[in-house]
Formats: structure tokens, sequence, C-alpha cells
């Protein structure tokens, strides 16, 4: 007897504001039913000696350190600008 009920598989794609046929209402309730099953087939393992992860491999942060460094001169910033004026960017403004 399948633990997902066509009917729960209904309510939910209701919920979800899902419009499903009957035949595919069937078929997710096989589906779900087979991945709980799967998920039962976890409780079998031992998991007393393993430690709790977030992630599968260890990730140590992966980031460079921030160092300042030197940036581009005001001369090479100015040229990409389209409007400036005593070495700043001018845009338009937004407030009046």
């Amino acid at each position: 007897m399948s633990r997902i009920s066509v009917d729960t598989v209904k309510h939910v794609a209701h919920l979800a504001r899902l419009a499903i046929t009957e035949q595919e209402a069937e078929k997710f309730a096989k589906q779900l039913d087979a991945i709980l099953t799967f998920a039962e087939q976890l409780n079998e393992l031992d998991t007393e000696n393993v430690k709790p992860m977030s992630h599968v491999l260890e990730l140590k942060n992966v980031m460079r350190e921030d160092v300042a460094d030197k940036g581009l001169p005001i001369e090479d910033v100015l040229k990409n600008a389209p409007d400036h004026k005593d070495g700043q960017i001018r845009v338009p403004a937004i407030l009046e």
C-alpha cells in the first residue's frame, strides 16, 4: 500500500495551484512513495561515528587575503568616464 495517496497528491497540487490530471496524480503518488522508500533505507545505515557536516567536501576559505593594493591612476579611470570634471566622474542627478 502506498503511503502517499492520490488524494494527498491532488491536495498538495491544489495548494500549489497546479493543475494535474488523474494520471499525473497517480504517477506522482508512485514516484513520491518510491522516494520515501529510498529515503527510509538511509535509516539502516550506522551513522554513530559520523561527524555532522554542512558540505560533502571540506571547504576552507577559498578567498584570497583582502590586501589593499594600488588602484588605477585617475587619468586612466577618467578616460572611460563619459563625463568628468575636476578629477571626479559626473553622473545625472537623481534627487532634486
